[in-house]
C-alpha cells in the first residue's frame, strides 16, 4: 500500500468515493488506479477488509448484486466524511503530490531502460560484426592439397540465423524491460546479467 494511504487513511478515501455513489471492490480499485494515472492499485486483499471494517463500524452497507457486494455509503459515513473534511483535503493534495513523485520516478526509469536497450543494442551490433570479420576475413590457406570441406560453421545460412536470433533477442529484452517496473537494484542486475553475456561472446570470439 503506498504510503501516502498510512495511518487508516485509505478508509477514508474509500468513504469519499463510496460518497459519489454505490460500487463494488473492483469499481473502487480500478478508481483509485485511474486516480494514480496506473502507476499504483491496491489488491483486494488491500480493499475488500477494509470495506468489511467499514461495514461493521456501520459506515457502510451492502447489496448484492450479480453475484457481487455493491457497497453504499450510510448516513454516518457522511457524517464521518463531514467530521473529517480537513483531513480529506489535505489528503488529496498529498494524493496529488504523490502522483507527481510516481510519475518522476517511472519517467527517470524508463530513461534509464531507454538507455541501457541502447546500449545492449550497439554492443550487439559489435558483437556482430566483429562475428563477421572473424569469420569471414581470415586470411587464404597456402597453396597445397586441396583440403576436403570443413563443417559449414561460418556459412552464410548459419550467419543469417544468428544475425536474426540477434534481432529476436534485442527485441524480446527490449519488451520484458519496458514491461516491468523495475527498480533502480534491478535495472542493475538486468544490466550485470547483459554484461556477462557480452563478456561470453568476447571470450569465445579471442
Amino acid at each position: 500500500m503506498t504510503a501516502v494511504f498510512s495511518h487508516g487513511r485509505l478508509r477514508l478515501y474509500l468513504l469519499r468515493l463510496l460518497d459519489d455513489g454505490p460500487k463494488h471492490g473492483y469499481e473502487l480499485i480500478r478508481l483509485l488506479e485511474e486516480r494514480f494515472l496506473g502507476l499504483y492499485a491496491p489488491s483486494a486483499g488491500t480493499i475488500y477488509p477494509r470495506l468489511q471494517r467499514l461495514e461493521a463500524d456501520g459506515l457502510v452497507t451492502h447489496t448484492a448484486a450479480g453475484g457481487r457486494k455493491v457497497y453504499e455509503i450510510t448516513g454516518a459515513g457522511r457524517a464521518e466524511l463531514r467530521q473529517r473534511a480537513d483531513e480529506l483535503t489535505t489528503l488529496e493534495s498529498d494524493i496529488s503530490a504523490s502522483v507527481e513523485d510516481l510519475s518522476a520516478l517511472a519517467g527517470e526509469i524508463q530513461t534509464e531502460v531507454r538507455g541501457s536497450v541502447r546500449d545492449l543494442k550497439r554492443e550487439l551490433r559489435e558483437a556482430t560484426r566483429l562475428t563477421r570479420q572473424t569469420r569471414w576475413d581470415r586470411p587464404p590457406p597456402p597453396p597445397g592439397p586441396v583440403p576436403r570441406p570443413a563443417p559449414a560453421t561460418g556459412s552464410a545460412p548459419l550467419l543469417t540465423e544468428f544475425d536474426q536470433r540477434l534481432a529476436e533477442f534485442t527485441v524480446e529484452v527490449g519488451a520484458l524491460v519496458r514491461a516491468g517496473r523495475l527498480s533502480d537494484s534491478q535495472l542493475r542486475t538486468a544490466i550485470r546479467v547483459l554484461d556477462g553475456a557480452l563478456d561470453g561472446l568476447r571470450r569465445l570470439l579471442r
